[in-house]
């Protein structure tokens, strides 16, 4: 009885069907792996030619929304997009219908219901004026606006600290006057109803540009500092994780070298 009980043991050590049944069946299956929660976002954009605008083929384009979607698409996220106006975009985003919108500046006030980026660009604003003033003796916005003269801004828009102490003088704060768009204040400019606007350089001279009114309406030498310039993600529908994400993202896109590139494609 042993040497058979030899034998058999043998021959099931050759042949991998004499394993026992219940040794089967004490290998467990691999746990599924967890499903991945689909990654999907609502970009709002405000036209800003040229980091941000729709195309005449109604696809959005420019500098901001390339270096975004690069992010967002390593991330394995989708994109949809909102157009409004500024002010209509950070209504939508103070309530979470917009996860984030471009283009920018951290505030105090903006930091209660938004998270921000990493910076990823810089923006100077430029004075611009109508042609026969460009010569005007001014140094500075302040020299400007205190000898009488009106500048129009964007609604909403953060000009900087420089801006924000000017408003901030009630003896001055009504030679600010606002407007939904920046083409509205290039329309006023020239109807003489303002002397001068505030807008981006590269933002001024690509409206000028493509309306036709670089014969008219020029930059003075009056410019604003340099500032940083974020994402801005609506609290209300995005997490501190995935802004963590985003900003790693941002990092990768530099170090890959496709920032540089997507960024001298709108330079040149």
């Amino acid at each position: 009885m042993k040497t058979y009980m030899l034998l058999f043991a043998v021959a099931c050590s050759l042949l991998t069907s004499c394993k026992p049944a219940v040794q089967q069946a004490a290998v467990a299956a691999p746990e599924p792996e967890p499903a991945i929660a689909a990654c999907s976002f609502t970009m709002g954009i405000d036209a800003w030619e040229p980091y941000q605008y729709m195309t005449v083929g109604n696809t959005v384009a420019g500098l901001d929304v390339e270096l975004v979607q690069n992010i967002t698409t390593g991330m394995g996220c989708t994109l949809d997009v909102v157009q409004g106006s500024w002010l209509e975009l950070l209504t939508l985003l103070r309530e979470g219908k917009v996860d984030f919108v471009l283009g920018a500046s951290k505030t105090e006030d903006r930091q209660r219901f938004a998270y921000f980026s990493e910076p990823y660009r810089q923006e100077r604003f430029q004075l611009y004026v109508r042609k026969e003033d460009v010569n005007l003796p001014f140094t500075d916005l302040r020299s400007f606006i205190t000898a009488g003269n009106k500048v129009g801004v964007v609604n909403e828009y953060y000009y900087g600290a420089e801006v924000s102490d000017l408003y901030a003088d009630d003896s001055l704060r009504s030679n600010f006057v606002g407007a939904i768009i920046s083409e509205l204040n290039m329309a006023r400019l020239l109807d003489d109803e303002i002397d001068g606007l505030l807008e981006d350089s590269f933002v001024g001279a690509s409206i000028l540009r493509r309306k036709g009114l670089d014969k008219y309406i020029q930059p003075h030498s009056i410019s604003l500092g340099a500032s940083d310039v974020y994402v801005m993600f609506s609290q209300a529908s995005v997490s501190a994780e995935q802004v963590g994400q985003f900003n790693t993202g941002l990092a990768q896109l530099r170090e890959s070298g496709a920032y540089n590139q997507i960024v001298d494609k709108y330079r040149n």
